[in-house]
């Protein structure tokens, strides 16, 4: 039920997002932007499946670095969550998730190059944080007397092994599951940086034009998503996962002395290289904070809190499509069909669409992050709604929804996007590479003015950043008594 800190709490949310509004640029630049989405939907409808040979092997190679990112991810998360009560793990791994998946390429790309290797560590290091985050609260909850009734002396893996994980197996093979549809998503945004993922030949087709040709990409993207369940079983799990390191290519070899001044010449401050002194260094980092950091950083705050706003008023709105509270099966087909496709395209990839045809402000990149993040929650609440017991005299229609349903489900949706909090603003930091003003966007410029070590105090800062809004959104949901986890 309602009570009166979520709506203050929800209230205070709202006022800062109009406040945002009124200092954001969200102007459409675009000669005729409503041609061009035309042309967009229309690309959709006329698939065209045929007119590039190298879909497939797109397809295929996206599939093989989201396997082989995710399986690396979850074995590496697993043993870093049976530390995770360590303060310093859990540092370390809040670190290494809280920056974003591109960002990590960008990084590889300047010493590893075009090489396979890149994407895999691209997904993998992000996703080995989430997987110990995720884990270790996982093993959490599971009753400890099992682990009790060992004998004396037995190791800590194997009181995890025999003990605790048999009681969440379940739970950590549903996460890893969806993880992996996050990693779908995640090794077909790599195709932007210029890896020869699902992304690389979008971008492609969006450039010439090719509407037709992009909508058979995406429309075959959403199918893979889709029908997850049916194609990734027990049975050809193993299969998957022996394959997909042979499906990655081979790329270009990896150059061992760009590795080596990497990290002994490109990413040390510049004063230091030149030999000038704590006071070079001083104006140096003072420079990058007034001209790139602080700039970054506002346009990052302004836009993630418009979209979190956003997110939450379409999950509200979209989630009675699914819900067997509301219509006819019909017409819930029709919902999940919907929410398949706002969750399952990434906000980058959505955002890249929107900038083309709307034109270069924070509008796209808002709806981006709404419309998919709106999706996911809109789901989660959906399925949850579902469950929910009605009275037999139950109002009907919009007084079901407002008076019965909301009222319900209300604290399980402040959880979940209070949840996403963190991820969005991981997100609105990317989308800079696309030439909005967040630090993405002085990332992505440091980097290809060849200032590694400008560009990594920027993605440092961009990971402080997203920790600060992750441990405030914890404070948040401790005070509201929100499930710290949702499992709706």
């Amino acid at each position: 039920m309602f009570s009166f800190p979520t709506v203050r709490v929800s209230l205070f949310f709202i006022v800062i997002a109009v406040g945002c509004l009124l200092l954001a640029d969200l102007s459409i630049s675009a000669a005729n932007p409503w041609k061009d989405l035309g042309n967009f939907f229309l690309g959709l409808v006329t698939p065209d499946f045929f007119s590039y040979q190298g879909l497939a092997t797109a397809l295929l190679r996206t599939l093989a670095f989201a396997f082989v990112g995710v399986a690396l991810g979850s074995a590496v998360g697993f043993l870093l969550a049976l530390a995770y009560r360590w303060s310093a793990v859990r540092i370390f791994c809040g670190t290494i998730r809280a920056v974003h998946e591109l960002f990590w390429a960008l990084i590889f790309l300047q010493f590893f190059g075009f090489h396979p290797l890149t994407g895999v560590l691209a997904i993998a290091i992000p996703y080995s944080g989430i997987f110990a985050k995720v884990y270790s609260e996982i093993l959490d909850e599971v009753d400890p007397e099992p682990a009790r009734a060992l004998p004396k002396g037995t190791g800590l893996i194997s009181t995890y092994l025999f003990a605790l994980l048999p009681q969440c197996w379940e739970q950590i093979k549903t996460y890893t599951a969806y993880r992996l549809e996050c990693g779908l998503r995640s090794s077909a945004v790599l195709g932007f940086v210029g890896l020869p993922t699902l992304g690389f030949y979008l971008e492609s087709s969006f450039a010439q034009g090719l509407y037709s040709e992009a909508g058979a990409m995406l429309i075959l993207f959403y199918v893979v998503i889709a029908t997850i369940p049916l194609w990734l079983r027990r049975q050809t799990l193993p299969f998957f996962l022996i394959a997909a390191p042979f499906c990655l290519g081979e790329g270009f070899p990896i150059i061992w002395d760009n590795v080596s001044r990497f990290f002994t010449e490109d990413i040390i401050p510049a004063p230091l290289r030149h030999g000038d002194g704590l006071a070079g260094l001083f104006d140096w980092g003072a420079d990058i904070l007034i001209t790139e950091a602080m700039p970054g950083i506002w346009n990052t705050l302004l836009l993630t809190q418009m979209a979190l706003v956003l997110t939450g008023i379409i999950a509200l709105m979209t989630f009675p499509l699914i819900s067997t509270q509301f219509g006819r099966p019909a017409g819930r087909l029709g919902g999940h069909v919907f929410l398949v496709i706002l969750r399952s395209t990434p906000e980058y990839m959505l955002a890249y669409i929107l900038l083309q045809v709307w034109g270069p402000s924070m509008l796209p990149a808002v709806v981006a992050l709404a419309l998919h993040n709106g999706g996911i929650i809109g789901h989660l609440v959906g399925r949850q709604s579902s469950n929910l017991s009605l009275r037999a005299d139950a109002p009907r229609g919009l007084n079901r929804y407002g008076y019965e349903i909301v009222p319900r489900v209300y604290r399980s949706f402040l959880a979940l996007l209070f949840y996403r909090w963190e991820i969005i603003m991981r997100e609105t930091a990317i989308l800079g590479i696309l030439g909005i003003y967040t630090l993405g966007f002085f990332v992505d410029s440091a980097i290809q003015n060849i200032q590694f070590d400008r560009a990594l105090v920027l993605i440092a800062i961009t990971a402080l950043l997203n920790i600060g809004i992750d441990k405030l959104s914890r404070v948040i949901r401790r005070r509201l008594a929100l499930q710290t986890l949702p499992t709706c």
